[in-house]
């Protein structure tokens, strides 16, 4: 049986490369290493070689370009949104983790990821009641956040004129009221005219001022991250034109899959097995030395740490330093850094603010994705300003005509 790890003689020959090009790449986050047998030597994950491998054999030019630009690579469009730098995320020029110091909130965030200016389309009135056609997929608590919302959205576009050819103020209320009532749908709550942190926290922890301020702090920290899965899913749907409800319900779809939204989950379920353990510190070690992943930890966008994860764990720090939730959750960070150099991200510190608060895991996902909405309209509404379809090639790979005949 084909092992997932390989040898650094074994990688640096299927890659042609030295053994201090191979070390660059571990530092730079594009292949991931593990401690050998013997505790001295470094094993390198097969799949991350063999990409690499893939890539280098797509050769130069426009054809190597194509072959990287899906996975992290070569930028595919031009956008003025958002800016992905070491210190984190920029909105249109403003840091995400400065603005979030300043007290931002998601509508904030929401109103200069849209290019608002003076416009505030959050004034406009919000009905508080859902329409009768929706009141019984929106209140059903029992249905999970992400399909009650992906149920409820298409039955709330038929009530809301078509956004595409509208003036940008009609289609930024259109946006606007969106946020909301996503929001109020991950949680089974009436549309509010509130702050989506509020309407959030009250829904979890009604009255805890610090953990309402940590929801508002990790919206605006997720609202955007350019192109992300989601994004691009929801960004190729505004391209033909679609309603907005339908770019969101595009994005809610590609974040429900387990290597995208589902990350808050598997984070999640690594703390607390971590932290249930005699010693976090061995059962990081023993999942690491077996080749497991470690989710939560390591960001390809940010392989000296992820800086918005350091904001939210600076928070949490302060609120809960004395807890033992939170002493053991410190144990399997620095456990996580000594073995294998991996920092936490977003998704671990989404995690983490649940496991403090002594809440389950769909919070973590439901603050994801009541954020992310921001950005995926950001895009349809840029999309849809440009009028460009988005209909890339592909590189056939299969067997030729004439072998086919």
């Amino acid at each position: 049986m084909e092992t997932d790890l390989l040898s650094a003689q074994d990688t640096c020959r299927l890659l042609g490369i030295s053994q201090a090009t191979l070390y660059a790449y571990v530092s730079r986050g594009l292949i991931e290493s593990r401690p050998g047998t013997d505790h001295r030597s470094r094993l390198y994950l097969r799949r991350d070689v063999e990409r690499l491998a893939q890539r280098k054999r797509a050769g130069r030019g426009a054809a190597r370009g194509a072959a990287q630009s899906l996975d992290r690579g070569l930028p595919v469009l031009e956008t003025r949104i958002s800016l992905i730098r070491p210190e984190g995320p920029y909105y249109r020029g403003r840091s995400a983790v400065a603005a979030v110091r300043e007290g931002a909130t998601l509508e904030d965030a929401a109103r200069l990821l849209w290019d608002c200016g003076d416009q505030d389309p959050f004034t406009a009135t919000l009905e508080t009641q859902w329409p009768a056609h929706v009141a019984p997929i929106a209140g059903d608590a029992d249905l999970p956040p992400l399909a009650r919302a992906m149920s409820a959205i298409p039955l709330l576009a038929l009530d809301v004129r078509q956004s595409v050819g509208a003036s940008a103020l009609v289609r930024h209320e259109i946006a606007a009221t969106l946020l909301r009532h996503n929001a109020a749908l991950l949680v089974a709550r009436p549309p509010s005219a509130g702050p989506v942190h509020r309407l959030l926290a009250d829904a979890w922890k009604p009255g805890d001022e610090g953990f309402a301020d940590t929801v508002r702090a990790a919206l605006v920290l997720c609202a955007e991250h350019e192109l992300n899965v989601s994004a691009f899913a929801a960004r190729v749907v505004a391209s033909t034109g679609a309603h907005l409800h339908a770019t969101v319900c595009s994005g809610l779809a590609a974040l429900s899959g387990p290597r995208h939204g589902g990350a808050t989950a598997r984070a999640y379920s690594l703390i607390e097995a971590a932290c249930a353990a005699d010693l976090p510190r061995d059962f990081i070690a023993a999942r690491w030395q077996q080749g497991e992943d470690l989710p939560g930890f390591g960001h390809a966008l940010y392989p000296h740490g992820d800086p918005r994860a350091t904001e939210l764990l600076a928070r949490l720090r302060r609120q809960h330093a004395d807890t033992p939730a939170m002493q053991r959750m410190e144990a399997v960070i620095s456990a996580t850094e000594d073995i294998n150099g991996l920092r936490p991200n977003v998704d671990f510190t989404l995690a983490a603010i649940c496991h403090a608060n002594a809440l389950p895991a769909s919070p973590a996902l439901v603050m994801f994705a009541a954020a992310r909405l921001a950005g995926w309209l950001a895009h349809a509404l840029e999309q849809q300003a440009q009028g460009r379809l988005i209909r890339p090639r592909a590189s056939y790979a299969g067997v030729p005509p004439a072998a086919a005949e």
